[in-house]
Order: structure tokens, then sequence, then C-alpha cells
């Protein structure tokens, strides 16, 4: 793990309506930005929105950074969807998939006296005084017991009790940014909240990080830390230190095909071990949470986001990967009504419509299962994948629709699908996709 030297953060806003008016201030610059971009279009009509985007792509990140916790998950979530959001956007928020400004050591002293009634110098013989890593929900510092390494998760403080309200306030940006209707945040985002209420349970996620490391211990190349429950509580999460490089790093050594293969397989396996045996899945694919080696390993950590996946809906969903409703109509529009794709309550025209549109969502989001063998490094596939993107998140038809489209159900199995997608893109790795899918009824 590299070390993070960014300046640290004193305090968080705790506070609803410290929070909230974080979230006015930042409302107040993006309204100057709007203003300053007009009255410079005006001067030079030819000015594109790039520089708009950019100032407003800054104020947004610097608030969710501050604020930490949901809002800043957000902006990692969003970040991932690569074509939905605009450029400047999307690099800026790409930021919060590895790093945000780290907490100051006093809160991180406080946070151990008060759930494990110690200080981390009392508990571990060494305790790096800077974080080695801040992400949206916590950060990790370093420590030891002998000649033992141990990295330790510490949570922000407040970030369990704000989840709510933050969503609250996220959501005219959502809009904004993502062009997603009223209808559509409604569905999702109960889902988002209770997920995000179990990632800050770290009790939680101390038992399922053993039960799923216990899990796919057998699946080759990869590796998981053991979790340690005498240092660790409902705020600090202890485990193994794992040694490797995040995505870029690993990239930037230059790896061999033959290495970047065998980290995309191990990655593919894991990913298809739970969907399909374990029916959970660890649903927070960015590229901070994997450790990459030039020996073609890969450690696996954070499990505090996963979703556990209906037996009901498992059915419906994965039925959807089966190559041979693209040549079965009635059987395509069987799934597409299962899904909520399609709703009784439309129009033959508009069944026609969301037909169409879905049927080629359907295309291009399989197509690596439609053959025993594909090759991530295909840079057309992704494009034509970022465009369908752009288009569907600009068709009036689906934001206006009177119902939303789809289950909330699908939001954190299609996040870890398209995570996996963009791992492996970059990888440029070559994948045996075979599935442990069974259409059992």
């Amino acid at each position: 793990m590299a070390e993070d030297n960014k300046k640290s953060q004193g305090s968080i806003p705790t506070g609803k309506v410290q929070r909230a008016a974080r979230f006015a201030r930042t409302g107040v610059n993006i309204g100057k930005n709007y203003v300053k971009h007009y009255a410079k279009k005006a001067i030079d009509p030819s000015r594109t929105r790039e520089e708009l985007d950019k100032d407003n792509a800054k104020d947004i990140y610097g608030t969710l950074s501050e604020l930490k916790g949901s809002a800043l998950k957000v902006a990692q979530m969003m970040s991932m969807s690569e074509g939905v959001l605009p450029a400047a956007y999307s690099e800026q928020f790409k930021m919060s998939q590895y790093s945000a400004p780290p907490l100051s050591l006093p809160l991180v002293v406080k946070t151990f006296q008060k759930t494990l009634g110690k200080t981390p110098f009392d508990i571990f013989d060494t305790f790096s005084k800077e974080a080695v890593n801040a992400a949206s929900i916590g950060q990790v510092h370093s420590a030891t017991i002998g000649e033992q390494k141990f990295a330790v998760k510490v949570q922000y403080p407040g970030v369990a009790d704000s989840i709510d309200s933050d969503l609250r306030m996220v959501r005219p940006f959502a809009v904004q940014l993502l062009g997603l209707s009223q209808r559509e945040l409604d569905l999702y985002m109960n889902e988002v909240g209770d997920m995000l209420k179990a990632e800050t349970d770290y009790g939680l996620e101390l038992r399922r990080s053993k039960q799923i490391a216990e899990a796919c211990k057998h699946i080759e190349n990869t590796i998981f830390p053991n979790y340690y429950e005498d240092y660790s509580s409902n705020r600090i999460l202890t485990m193994d230190w794992l040694s490797g490089y995040h995505l870029n790093d690993f990239l930037e050594k230059n790896p061999s095909q033959e290495v970047r293969n065998k980290i995309g397989q191990a990655l593919w396996d894991f990913y298809d071990y739970q969907m399909h045996v374990l029916n959970e899945v660890h649903a927070d694919p960015h590229p901070g949470n994997f450790l990459m080696r030039e020996d073609g390993t890969v450690g696996i950590i954070d499990f505090g986001c996963v979703k556990v996946i209906p037996k009901d809906y498992y059915k419906v969903h994965f039925r959807a990967i089966d190559p041979s409703l693209l040549t079965d109509e009635a059987k395509m529009i069987t799934a597409f009504e299962n899904l909520g794709f399609i709703k009784e309550s439309d129009t033959p025209e508009q069944r026609e419509f969301f037909t169409g549109v879905f049927r080629e969502m359907l295309e291009l989001t399989t197509k690596p299962f439609q053959s025993d063998f594909f090759d991530f490094g295909e840079k057309a596939y992704f494009e034509r994948l970022y465009a369908f993107g752009e288009k569907l998140s600009s068709l009036d038809e689906l934001r206006k629709s009177k119902e939303a489209r789809g289950s909330q159900h699908s939001l954190y199995l299609n996040r870890a699908y398209f995570g996996l997608y963009f791992l492996l893109h970059e990888l440029k790795a070559q994948v045996h996709t075979h599935t442990a899918w069974k259409d059992e009824d």
C-alpha cells in the first residue's frame, strides 16, 4: 500500500445543519460558476461547457471530500460509470477511488478510546500517526505487534448517523449529473441507504470478511487477509497487512500479458463464485480494494459493501445472461417483464420502444458471456458500451417514464459487474468467461 501524504483534516462536519450548510455553499458556488460561464460565452459564443464542468466538478468533489461518508461514496460510485458523467466530473471523482484528505491523529485516537477503551498506542507496538490510505467511509493506518504487520481501518466520526440526511441532500446533484428521474431515485435511494448503513457496521464487515474469505480461499491466485476481533470494534477493523499495488501503480510496472491474464482470471473467478454459489457478492469493486502483485496474484480487501442476492431475484436477473435470449423473442419479452424493464401499463408503442432499448443493452452487456473466452482489452467494445451509457442517460422516454424501469436489486449487481469489467479492461486481460450460473426453476 502506498502512503498518502495529503494534508490531514482536523474535523468533519457531523451535524445535519453543518452538513446542509456545506451543501448549500456548494450550490451557491455552482450558481456563480454558471454566471461566470454564460458571461464569458456572451463574449465568446464558441466557448464550450468544459470549463464550467471542471469548475463545478472541483467544487462538488471538494464538498464531498470534506464531508466524507455517504456523500463521498456516491461520488465514488458515479466515477465508475464511464460514459455517464461528463469527463471533467469522471476524472475528478476518480480521486475518491483511491484517496481523500485523511483525518488528523487526535480524532483517530478518540475513536479508539471511545470504542475499544484504549489508544492505538496501548494496543500496538507501533501505529502510523498518518493514514496510509483515506477513502469515503474510513481511513487505514499501519500497525505492528512484534514482527506482525496490520492494516487498521478507522471509521470517520458521524458517518453512520448522517447517511439518510446526506442522501437527501445529494439527490439534486444526482438528478443534475446523472439525468436520473425522481422515480428512479426513489427506486434506488433506499437500497443505497441500506447498503451504506451496513457498510458502516464494522462488526458486520468483520463477520462477512471472515465468511467470504474462507469460502473463496480455494480460488486460484486470490489472497485474503486474516481479521482480528480483539483489535476491532463497530468503528475499527483490524486485519493482516497485504502487500501489493493498486491498479494504476501496478500498470506502471508494465506487467506481462500472462500476469495480466492471471489476475484478470482470478478476479473473474472470484466474482462468478460469489454470484452463483454464495449468492452474495463484494459489491464495491473499485480499484482501491484490490492489491495486485507481479507474480499474478491479487489481494482482496474491504467486504463492507456486500450485496445479498434474494433467491427469487437471482433467477430473474441471471436468466438475462442466457445467450439464447437474443434469438427467442418470446423468452426475451418474458425476461424483460420479470426484470421490470417492460410494464403492464405500457402502451404498444412503449413496449416496442423499451424492448428495442433493452435488447441493445442486453446484447452489449452480456457479450462476454456469449463465448468461452473474452478479450477485455478490446477497445471497440468498451467504446460501444460507454456510448450506449450516454445514449441511455439522454433518453427522454426513460426520464419521463411514469414508472422506474428495473429493480432496486439490480443496482449493486450491475455495479459489481461493471466494476469488474472496468478492472479487466484496464488490465487488458484475456479471460475464460465460464460461469457457474444454472437456470433452475
